[in-house]
């Protein structure tokens, strides 16, 4: 089970629309005024949720009225995020994976937050991930290996989420390391802006949470 979500970062249509048509979901969740990408560009949510505080005036109602999609409206006075509460919604809903659009932009303590809830997926073993036109991240916590001619993007960054992340092995990478501990106290440049130099790039991790960014640049 496959689940969208289309939260109320920035988006960018091309890239949306050409990264929309290329799987297919089963789910896809609207997330407050991530509704009028969906709405702009005539793409059906399944499902929405938010407290509205940001979305367009007359969406809500719009949905509401349409019938066969499943409408969950929050106080804006709440405890999660809204993109927590989708993330959460599309768990509920058993999906395997989950693809995060407009959960980047301008606003940091969004995009931190975001990254954050990822969190709720990888604790029970969801894939999950978060992309725009110039990243694509992910959290891991196990071995992973990058092919170099399907790689979201040229540069590959290690950044920890746990405090510690230990016996970290890069292999095929332009920078490798042997079993080194990434901490969250110690400078971020050892594990930013990585290339893949081989046909495939080996990250193996022992123990602990890495922030996988592929970028272009």
């Amino acid at each position: 089970m496959r689940t969208l979500i289309v939260s109320g970062g920035r988006i960018d249509p091309d890239f949306a629309l050409s990264f929309c048509k290329s799987t297919v979901f089963e789910n896809v969740i609207g997330v407050d005024s991530g509704l009028e990408f969906l709405f702009d560009y005539g793409i059906s949510p399944t499902h929405i949720v938010g407290d509205f505080d940001s979305a367009r005036p007359g969406l809500e109602e719009y949905y509401r009225g349409k019938g066969g999609i499943e409408l969950r409206h929050f106080d804006p006075v709440k405890d999660s995020t809204d993109t927590q509460i989708a993330i959460e919604l599309a768990l509920e809903l058993k999906s395997n994976s989950i693809v995060i659009l407009g959960g980047t932009g301008s606003r940091l303590d969004h995009v931190l937050g975001n990254i954050q809830s990822m969190m709720l997926a990888k604790t029970v073993g969801v894939d999950c991930c978060m992309v725009d036109e110039h990243n694509r991240i992910r959290l891991i916590a196990e071995n992973t290996v990058l092919k170099r001619k399907n790689q979201y993007g040229r540069f590959v960054s290690l950044i920890p989420l746990t405090t510690i992340v230990d016996g970290v092995d890069l292999i095929g990478f332009k920078y490798p390391l042997c079993n080194h501990t990434f901490t969250s106290t110690q400078s971020a440049g050892l594990g930013v802006s990585n290339e893949i130099v081989d046909e495939k790039g080996e990250i193996h991790i022992k123990s602990g949470i890495l922030i996988l960014i592929e970028s272009l640049d």
